[in-house]
This record gives structure tokens, sequence and C-alpha cells, in this order.
């Protein structure tokens, strides 16, 4: 017979109070269905694992919306979480790791009498901007189904598929046979269990022979790359086909098409100064260009993603797993947070935008160019 456990039980194996158990049973994150005789709820194993699940995201720092997004994944079960959950935390402890060990190296150096450089103080901090946004990316950073069955669509009968700059392997195509490439152990860290094979490799030498694969795809990636250019005749040279989800930066206008650019970041543009355009992506591959329309409830979390659900920006973690708030800096992001914010409360941003309300999707910029 299965145990089931009262409020105060539970509270005090878990290490909290019974009032944060009932405040998670009001708002229906964990919602104990067992009734004692005497009216009271308790907790079967079932509502405790959904519980452990719920506090170990908290403790990582997720908002309660984010985790009751988390948890109330279907397509996610218990042991997946466990995955999820452990690689985070190896990704977090490999990043203190590092921390501690530069921090040592300082010490001892200045013991020594030794003067350290700017650059090697700020090293333990920016070794690699994409470790720093992938430990928040498996919380927001899904696939979108819509956007998938547009780029998988562009692969079209290729049966090997090379994911280029493939993350923790959102958007790689289940019934294909897939090798990923991925720079950062941190996101490598990230993949699930079961996923495809991935090679710490970069776009800009790929280390296979020319025609290895079918097809080769990068998804939110180029942008990434040293040698955008570069990586995508690497692409062309390893595969018959090409499919790149990207960005076009030059279309008149660009920079006011979505409001958070417009309004609140406009810094945004000075970021992609100095990338491609979409032409000269296009040009070198033999590429067509067509657009990818963002849905109002986009399930992967990438910058234009919450166009109609503004509030997700003010989430600190939602804004972690975006590489754009990062390179904009910290000054930067809090006053056009600060701003969002303040413009939400006085009603100022839904006048400015109220011709949202009622779109499905919309077009913001991306663009899949395939070869």
């Amino acid at each position: 017979m299965e145990e089931h456990l009262t409020v105060g039980r539970v509270a005090e194996l878990a290490g909290v109070s019974v009032r944060t158990l009932h405040y998670y049973d009001e708002i229906g994150l964990v919602r104990p269905a067992e009734r004692t005789a005497a009216g009271y709820r308790t907790y079967s194993p079932g509502d405790v694992e959904r519980l452990r699940e719920v506090l170990a995201y908290r403790r990582l720092g997720f908002g309660l919306s984010e985790i009751a997004d988390l948890v109330g994944d279907v397509s996610t079960d218990p042991i997946a979480h466990l995955r999820r959950l452990r690689g985070l935390l190896v990704a977090r402890r490999d990043q203190t790791d590092a921390m501690v060990a530069a921090i040592d190296r300082e010490l001892e150096a200045r013991a020594k009498g030794v003067t350290v450089s700017p650059q090697e103080q700020l090293g333990m901090f920016g070794a690699r901007l994409y470790d720093t946004i992938g430990s928040a990316y498996t919380s927001t950073r899904r696939t979108d189904p819509r956007i998938a069955a547009q780029i998988w669509a562009g692969l079209g009968d290729a049966r090997t598929v090379l994911n280029v700059g493939a993350g923790t392997g959102s958007y790689e195509p289940y019934d294909r046979d897939v090798t990923a490439v991925e720079p950062s152990a941190v996101m490598r860290a990230q993949r699930p269990a079961g996923s495809a094979p991935c090679v710490a490799a970069a776009a800009e030498r790929l280390p296979f022979a020319d025609q290895s694969f079918d097809a080769a795809m990068a998804v939110s990636t180029v942008h990434h790359w040293r040698d955008p250019i570069g990586g995508l005749r690497e692409m062309r040279r390893v595969a018959r086909r090409v499919v790149v989800l990207t960005f076009d930066a030059c279309e008149p206008g660009w920079r006011d098409r979505f409001w958070l650019t417009r309004d609140y970041l406009p810094e945004f543009g000075d970021l992609l100064a100095d990338f491609p355009s979409l032409a000269a992506m296009a040009e070198p591959i033999g590429a067509v260009a067509e657009p990818v329309p963002i849905p109002w409830d986009c399930t992967d979390g990438l910058f234009e993603a919450y166009w109609r659900r503004p509030r997700a920006y003010l989430e600190d973690h939602v804004r972690r797993a975006v590489s754009t708030w990062t390179r904009v800096g910290q000054e930067v992001e809090h006053r056009a947070v600060r701003s969002l914010r303040d413009d939400l409360a006085s009603g100022r941003w839904a006048e400015r935008n109220g011709d949202l309300a009622g779109l499905e999707a919309t077009d913001l910029g991306l663009r899949l160019l395939i070869a």
C-alpha cells in the first residue's frame, strides 16, 4: 500500500514551511489530491515526486510560472526531469569549480607579488559567452513544433543530418540519423540521454569529409560564430543540402518591427552591426530565404518569442537563456527591464501595442535559408 504523508511531515522532510506547501497548493503547482478521514490533504508518492522537482527547480533560481511549465510538460517523465536537473547542477558545479580555480591562481600570483592583468581577472567570468547562457538553456529553449515543422520540411528527404551549433539538441529531427556539433561543454552536458552523438567542434572547422551528410542544419546559432560566412561554407562542404535558421538585420526599418528593440533595447542593433546581411549569407551557399513566423505562444524562448507575452522579459532566467541580454551588459539590461516593468504597470505598453492582441503569429525577421 502506498504511503501518504501529511503536510506537516512533508514540510519537515523537505525543509520548507507548511505555509509554502499551502501556497503551492493554492496556485495549483503541487496540489495533493488525497485526504484523510478528517479531511486533511495528504501527499502521495507521485505528489512527493512532483514537489521534489518543484523544489529543485526553485533552488536553481527559476520562477514559479516557469516551474509550472517545466513540471507540467507531459512529454517529460520523472527520469527526464532528473537528467535535466542533473545537467543543470553539473553545469553550475563546473562553472563554480572553474571560478574557484581561477581565484586560487590569482591568490597564488598575488602572494608572490605578481601583477594580475585585467584580462586575467575577467577571465574567470567570461571565457565563453555560450557557457554563460548555457546553464539556463534547458528551462526555456525547447523545440517549438511549428518552427520545427518548417525546418524539417527544409531538410527534404535527407536521412543523415549534421546539426551545427547544436546546443542542447532542440530541433534535431527524431526520425533521421543525426550527428551534432557543439563547442560548449556546458551545452553538451545538458543534452538529454539518448540524444544524437555530439562532437566538440566549431562551425568554421567541421571535422568531416566532403559531402559526408545528406543535409546540415544550424538553428539560431550563426550569430555566435566567429566567421559566419566561413561556417556556412563549411556546412556546404560537408553536406549536399543546407538549412539555416537565422535573422535578417538589413530589411529597411527592421529595428522598429519589434517593440522590444524599438522602445526598450535599441542597443540590439549595435550587436548586429558586423553581422552579415541575409544576401551575404545566402550567396556563398546558393540559398533561398523564406520567412519563419513566430507563434504567439512559441515554446522556444528565443529573443523574439514573447512578443505577445511581454511580462516574460521581466523574468531573469528567461533573459539568461538569450545571448542578447548578456551581450548588451547589465546596465542596459536593467534599464530596459525597469522601463518595460513601468510601462506594463501604467498600461503604456498595452496602449502602444494593442494591435498585437489578435495576432496568432508575426514576422519579426527570422528567416530560413535553404540551399
